[in-house]
């Protein structure tokens, strides 16, 4: 039996497309979950754990949990996508390095933020424009994520430890974290 992946409808007509309104935030991370959502892309899963380390360490956040997508470049499984609205209070998802995952990644935090979930997708910056396509097409136009600095697939992990350094303050201006 052929499994059939589920395809992006680029015409942002889907149900929902036209809400644009970010979901409530938080202020604070103090005792909240932070999903981390990788899509398996090189230094995915390095990026987030440190930014989920720091929004713990330094912002009080209760815990994170990693999630894995099953492919890069297509949106988040409803499952999957399911399982995180139901564990966690706000979501992380990275990394958009490539045409696809970049439109995805950014699919992903628009599909979170309607469902009432805050949410920072994080691209590089070379494939800046091609989330910011992928927000229009969804009826997003504002939806703010963050680009770290290309490229993200051939860092060392010191490397990714300071793009995730660099990355906190707009990952916490985009959740509205006001205090530390």
């Amino acid at each position: 039996m052929t499994l059939l992946e589920p395809l992006l409808d680029p015409t942002g007509m889907e149900e929902g497309a036209a809400d644009a309104t970010l979901s409530p935030r938080p202020v604070s991370l103090r005792g909240l979950t932070i999903g981390l959502l990788d899509n398996t892309k090189p230094n995915a899963t390095m990026l987030l754990e440190e930014i989920g380390a720091r929004l713990v360490a330094d912002h009080g956040a209760a815990d994170t949990r990693l999630y894995t997508k099953d492919y890069f470049g297509t949106p988040v499984h409803d499952d999957l996508f399911a399982t995180i609205v139901q564990e966690c209070d706000v979501v992380v998802t990275a990394v958009g390095d490539c045409g696809s995952c970049s439109a995805a990644t950014v699919a992903d935090g628009i599909k979170f933020e309607r469902a009432g979930m805050p949410a920072v997708s994080i691209t590089s910056d070379s494939f800046l424009m091609s989330g910011q396509a992928m927000a229009t097409v969804q009826g997003f136009p504002g939806f703010a994520f963050h680009a770290v600095r290309h490229p993200m697939a051939s860092l060392t992990a010191d490397e990714v430890r300071e793009r995730a350094l660099t990355a906190m303050p707009e990952v916490l201006r985009i959740l509205g974290v006001e205090e530390g």
